[in-house]
């Protein structure tokens, strides 16, 4: 364990000392499911505020449209809020990126909107860690660290989208634009109530295969019919069977059908595949597109496939691991113990490793039961992540890298 330098020890007591639990107090008292354009317009003007103590100017960025098919089969497409960024000394010769989310899993019509004590120090309410904790971790961090001498060493952008609860897609492209060139990124999704990180992540792709069949009366002349439910029904069993260490494959809807007489002409698989490595993702996608050509010409229908890889898998390559590394030995010096597990889930950091850049993606405050009414923060957790990330921060400036 290595001592702290009286130019560290003050960074990290200023990081500690920021007001993180009102500012996650303030932000989770506002509804910002991702759909709640309102809400999330309402969170993205207080974090401007916020972030407008750095140096650097903030701007909230225009999302990308989304495209996706609804129950009926039609291509629609749906707004997405402002993402906010800041660009501090892009002159720098470090160059960081730090992302968090603005948006919940909770809708504006979610019985789940306030906050309350489970106990002395855990702290109940939507989006309290994940991840408005982590957003006032960010903030922390990076205002002790202007206080630094080490601070010209150091650029960085701060993004914080608006959509990442369902898949990025309105922020995917301004992510890569952002992680271009980039030393290291942290991102602030909660660690676990014991302080583990998320290590290696698997991709995720969600599809919807679009089956167009032949309508025909049940009685009266079915052969004459193309059961587009029946061919919907035979390719999830098809995906199904792809599962293996590499893959996993969820067929997790079928949308289609009518009245009981009548054979059904169109159907619509949702699907949701999460490959392990870069090679299983390109496997998975061929295996798709075969397992449809298998259909449409086995059923004698018509299927147009939609959606794709939104987040590539996230192995834990060398310069990765040294920035776990970094950061297991920086917890050390401060009396913590950091270890880190692969996991299910899937984040930003899927698309930030994706870029060639190390990335450790649970870099927020300890909490648990996220997704759920039960979500718990543990406050005490804000400072310790806040001193992590700072000293984190500090120490890469040092260096020059990880």
């Amino acid at each position: 364990m290595t001592t702290l330098t009286a130019s560290e020890s003050a960074t990290l007591e200023r990081a500690a000392d920021a007001p993180m639990l009102a500012q996650v107090e303030q932000w989770a008292a506002v509804n910002s499911g991702t759909g709640n354009l309102a809400g999330l317009g309402t969170v993205a003007g207080l974090l401007a505020d916020a972030f407008a103590v750095l140096p650097g100017a903030v701007r909230l960025v225009a999302p990308d449209p989304v495209e996706s098919v609804d129950a009926a089969g039609t291509v629609r497409t749906t707004q997405r809020g402002d993402h906010l960024h800041l660009r501090v000394r892009p002159e720098a010769p470090v160059q960081l990126l730090l992302t968090g989310h603005m948006d919940t899993v909770f809708a504006a019509d979610h019985p789940f909107q306030s906050l309350q004590w489970l106990e002395p120090g855990v702290l109940n309410g939507p989006g309290t860690a994940d991840m408005k904790g982590g957003i006032a971790v960010i903030l922390a961090a990076l205002s002790a660290l202007e206080a630094s001498p080490l601070a010209a060493r150091v650029g960085y952008d701060v993004m914080i989208n608006s959509d990442e609860e369902t898949g990025s897609h309105a922020s995917a492209a301004l992510i890569a634009e952002l992680a271009r060139g980039k030393t290291a990124a942290l991102t602030y999704e909660p660690a676990l109530p014991d302080g583990t990180l998320a290590g290696a992540r698997p991709g995720s792709g969600n599809f919807s295969v679009l089956i167009h069949g032949r309508s025909a009366h049940a009685g009266r002349n079915p052969d004459e019919g193309r059961n587009a439910l029946v061919a919907a029904a035979d390719l999830a069993l098809r995906l199904n069977a792809l599962k293996s260490a590499d893959l996993k494959v969820n067929p997790a809807k079928i949308d289609g059908g009518g009245p009981n007489n009548v054979v059904p002409d169109q159907a619509i698989l949702r699907v949701n595949m999460r490959p392990m490595t870069p090679d299983a993702m390109a496997a998975a996608e061929a295996a798709l597109r075969d397992a449809i050509a298998a259909i449409s010409r086995d059923h004698d229908v018509h299927c147009h496939l939609h959606g794709n890889f939104n987040r590539p898998p996230k192995p834990l390559d060398p310069a990765a691991t040294r920035l776990f590394e970094l950061v297991r030995d920086c917890g050390a010096t401060l009396g913590l113990t950091i270890g880190w597990n692969a996991t299910g889930g899937v984040c930003d950091g899927n698309n930030i490793a994706a870029c060639g850049v190390p990335v450790v993606d649970t870099m927020g405050p300890r909490g648990g039961a996220i997704h759920s009414s039960d979500e718990f923060l543990i406050v005490d957790s804000l400072a310790e992540r806040a001193r992590l990330s700072a000293l984190t921060l500090l120490k890469i400036a040092e260096r020059g890298t990880v």
